[in-house]
């Protein structure tokens, strides 16, 4: 008797019957590119990227790279090992640790900013369960890109260590100005433009 399980390719198959852990990642054959665990479940994007959320990405990460102090690192793509069951890859991340070109994730603790930038596909992961996580997770700052009326709209949150709980502190339509997690200052229009 074939099930629906026997139509699967091999690849979204689980390892076990509790399903995928953060370390699966890297040792799976086949997954799709850009594949995130939330909560021991594979996402992977089937929608294609629009030209608006790759320019936002490519340009917010030039710009990052460009004002980051020594012993900041900006890093686009990567996925952050937030415990066994969730491994979410953030579009752009500030981190604190070197380079290293044989690195597949990172670990809360070396994320100084982790930055959503918003798509139809992901838009309430980005807005509830992913701020939540990386919140619960330590993650000290998280940012999140929205498009209005074309342009970037960029939401900031800080984390409190009291409630492990993301506080906003504001919103930036025009300019992007802060000095946490380092001195930034962003011409917002600019970054599709």
């Amino acid at each position: 008797m074939t099930t629906a399980w026997d139509a699967l390719p091999p690849w979204m198959l689980p390892p076990r019957p509790s399903g995928w852990e953060a370390d699966d990642l890297d040792n799976a054959p086949d997954l799709p590119r850009h594949t995130e665990l939330i909560d021991g479940a594979l996402i992977f994007m089937m929608s294609p990227q629009r030209s608006w959320h790759a320019r936002v990405v490519t340009r917010l990460t030039t710009a990052l790279d460009d004002q980051a102090p020594e012993g900041f690192e900006i890093d686009r793509e990567m996925t952050v090992k937030l415990n066994e069951k969730n491994r979410p890859e953030p579009d752009v991340l500030a981190v604190t640790v070197p380079y290293d070109p044989n690195r597949t994730y990172y670990l809360p603790d070396q994320v100084a900013l982790a930055i959503e930038v918003v798509s139809d596909e992901s838009a309430d992961r980005d807005r509830s369960l992913k701020p939540f996580k990386y919140a619960q997770a330590g993650l000290p700052h998280y940012w999140r890109v929205e498009e209005e009326n074309g342009l970037p709209v960029i939401h900031t949150y800080e984390l409190d260590d009291t409630t492990r709980a993301y506080v906003a502190t504001g919103i930036s339509r025009e300019r992007m100005k802060t000095a946490v997690p380092f001195g930034i200052d962003i011409d917002l229009p600019r970054l599709v433009r």
